[in-house]
């Protein structure tokens, strides 16, 4: 598989899925999430309404509608310091059920942004660690994904993405 780091906005990524790092209702929010909803239309609203929300950790997909991907597959990441010493393994979860539920559904190229780091206040360089060892480490039990992009829209986490990845 290859991997691909991208300084830029995750809702112009042409990949097959983009990762949504959402709220537990999945109905929309701030940051990269308000943006997806603004990018998709609508109707990306009116399908997540149908999904029940989605519990931390876990991950749900929908079509892409005006996004130049076709999927996107929504994931709620942890919100730093209130999951009871949870945190690492939840986001771990929202990587590999993102992979999971992308290999069952036949996509093989997929954008992340870096998950829970904006308003859940994750620390950027662990949650850039956690990032790339989740996808490497499903990369080598799953080889049918062939391309992983990261999406970071500011210089500190291209660089630490960056120096990640070249470990």
């Amino acid at each position: 598989m290859k991997f691909k780091l991208i300084l830029g906005d995750i809702t112009q990524q042409t990949t097959d899925a983009i990762v949504n790092p959402a709220n537990k209702t999945l109905l929309g929010g701030g940051g990269v999430d308000g943006a997806i909803h603004r990018e998709a239309g609508l109707k990306l609203l009116e399908e997540c309404k149908l999904l029940g929300g989605c519990k931390t950790g876990e991950a749900k997909i929908t079509k892409g509608y005006n996004l130049k991907a076709k999927y996107v597959i929504h994931t709620a990441g942890p919100i730093y310091n209130i999951e009871k010493g949870q945190e690492k393994k939840l986001l771990t979860n929202c990587y590999y059920n993102s992979l999971n539920l992308a290999v069952s559904n036949g996509i093989k190229t997929i954008s992340f942004p870096s998950i829970s780091t904006g308003a859940f206040r994750y620390p950027k360089k662990e949650a850039c660690e956690i990032a790339i060892k989740t996808c490497k480490d499903f990369d080598k039990e799953n080889p049918n994904l062939i391309e992983i992009v990261f999406v970071v829209f500011d210089k500190e986490s291209y660089d630490l993405y960056n120096k990640e990845l070249l470990i």
